[in-house]
């Protein structure tokens, strides 16, 4: 009886109001949000710390300036301070971040940098042996250079005329006072050595300048990316040897962040990296790693008719394809390009790779192409047999994890060596025969091994790819020679395929012999 005495009105009023206004104010969090976010990122681009927000720390954090328990505030990347957002300014005014150019102590030292609180978990006190960090609320320091931590009650114990010798990864640091001594030396470019290089906004050559202000032979670079990446970075260091900066070559090593990374596993550093792996181990592995030499192929293509035109040049560590693993490498990329964001994920990736492969078993777009293209091995002509795809390979591993030269090892070959200025050629039926190798159900057909490679596309235009990176081509002359030879780091402790019964072909492969020099002491900034 009493709802029927509501009136009809009332009712839609407060059923319009207990719609509308759940959404008004979520629209209206959803703006300061934005507005809030907007606001950080100019705060952050101006600080002298690299700022970091979050919503949620995945740790019990306490604020640096208040001491208070924070869920969502910002930490500092570089030296680990952490603040919640109303102490976020004054985090920033009172609390110094870690300098990476300061002048050393007079008696030529360097002291400790401490942070007080939020000591990384299972750390033990320099002095009392005892674990830091164990109480609810911001206590004890730790050194963000050396990572040594200390009770808050025992810093007075601890020796006034201790230094910091920079710790378990010392040899991967650049001294503070070293930048600073180098830099008075560079008069004429003090800003250019003072900054921490981001490649967003420097392209790797002018980054790898550093190199130039360290000890010869004794930089390494981790390249965290995919096997482009890699050769991005590469090329940045042919340009160094073009200045004849030689002697300052880095070693080049990889974090497989990646699609295929091919060089990564190729090189026992695995065929991706998900975090399974803790920081540290992957330095000590860096720091383990042997020197091997690599070589690096010039790929030059000539279009028909266009004989005034200077031919194409690309740089080529992995390998050269014409047919179907360079169609769904096109496919893929052109749909990337259009919706980046589609493209975040590794799997993601590998599915859509395998729909392209898919849809051509039943399309078979290059059908035919041993009679539009001629293969010359070291200037003799190869006969082809039908074929859908020619593959030049300058590594052990091809399509995200596939040994293609050495096949399922049911037929001798010559081993493969990362060294020898020597590329395999192989042939591929088509897609389906590429699915085919990959899983371990068929060889590709072994065309030979050659210092030189040429080939002829004589009519139509078809997909190519170097390295990952395709293109149509269309009639043309491809010629791949020797460049030159990139000095990498080759990671033997990690066995790279799963099959046990492989590790005599994994042997084979290896990329140097085992008395290879090791690499010197190492030196990188926070980039």
């Amino acid at each position: 009886l009493e709802l029927e005495s509501v009136p009809e009105w009332t009712l839609l009023f407060w059923t319009s109001l207990a719609v509308i206004v759940p959404v008004i104010i979520t629209l209206w969090c959803s703006a300061q949000r934005s507005k809030r976010k907007t606001h950080m990122k100019d705060f952050f681009r101006k600080s002298k710390h690299g700022w970091h927000y979050t919503d949620l720390f995945n740790k019990p954090t306490y604020c640096c300036v208040c001491s208070q328990h924070i869920l969502q505030g910002a930490f500092c990347d570089c030296c680990g301070v952490c603040a919640d957002e109303l102490c976020l300014r004054r985090a920033d005014r009172s609390l110094s971040c870690k300098e990476i150019m300061a002048p050393s102590s007079p008696d030529g030292g360097m002291g400790h940098r401490w942070v007080r609180g939020n000591v990384p978990l299972a750390s033990y006190c320099a002095v009392c042996k005892q674990q830091c960090g164990s109480q609810p609320k911001l206590c004890d320091f730790r050194c963000v250079w050396c990572q040594t931590t200390v009770h808050d009650d025992c810093m007075d114990s601890l020796a006034d005329a201790a230094q910091c010798d920079l710790g378990e990864f010392h040899s991967l640091i650049i001294p503070p006072h070293y930048l600073y001594r180098v830099n008075k030396l560079r008069r004429r470019h003090p800003d250019e050595y003072s900054k921490v290089f981001d490649l967003s906004e420097l392209i790797p050559s002018k980054a790898l300048q550093l190199c130039t202000l360290l000890p010869p032979g004794s930089v390494r670079v981790l390249v965290c990316g995919g096997d482009g990446t890699v050769g991005w970075v590469l090329d940045a260091i042919d340009t160094m040897k073009l200045k004849g900066q030689d002697q300052f070559i880095p070693r080049v090593t990889i974090l497989p962040l990646g699609t295929g990374n091919d060089l990564s596993n190729t090189l026992g550093w695995g065929a991706g990296y998900a975090g399974e792996i803790p920081v540290e181990q992957v330095l000590r592995n860096v720091l383990d790693a042997e020197v091997v030499k690599m070589d690096r192929w010039k790929v030059q293509i000539a279009s028909k008719g266009l004989y005034f035109r200077k031919p194409k040049v690309l740089s080529m560590n992995n390998y050269f394809s014409v047919g179907p693993d360079a169609l769904m490498a096109l496919n893929f990329h052109t749909h990337r390009e259009k919706t980046p964001s589609f493209f975040s994920s590794r799997i993601i990736n590998k599915a859509v790779y395998f729909l392209y492969g898919t849809k051509d078993c039943l399309v078979q777009e290059c059908k035919d192409l041993d009679k539009r293209i001629e293969l010359e091995l070291d200037g003799e002509r190869v006969a082809l047999p039908s074929l859908e795809g020619i593959i030049v390979c300058n590594i052990g591993y091809w399509g995200g994890g596939c040994r293609l030269w050495e096949g399922m090892g049911d037929e001798p070959c010559p081993p493969t060596r990362l060294d020898d200025g020597l590329l395999e050629v192989v042939a591929v039926f088509g897609s389906f025969h590429c699915a085919q190798i990959q899983v371990k159900l068929a060889n590709p057909v072994r065309l030979g091994q050659a210092h030189t490679v040429r080939l002829v596309l004589k009519s139509s235009k078809m997909p190519m790819q170097v390295d990952g990176e395709p293109w149509a081509q269309g009639p043309c002359t491809i010629t791949i020679t020797h460049k030159t030879q990139a000095l990498m780091l080759y990671h033997s402790a990690e066995q790279t395929d799963d099959d046990d019964d492989e590790s005599t072909a994994s042997e084979a492969e290896s990329p140097t012999p085992r008395d290879s020099p090791r690499s010197l002491g190492a030196t990188s900034t926070r980039a």
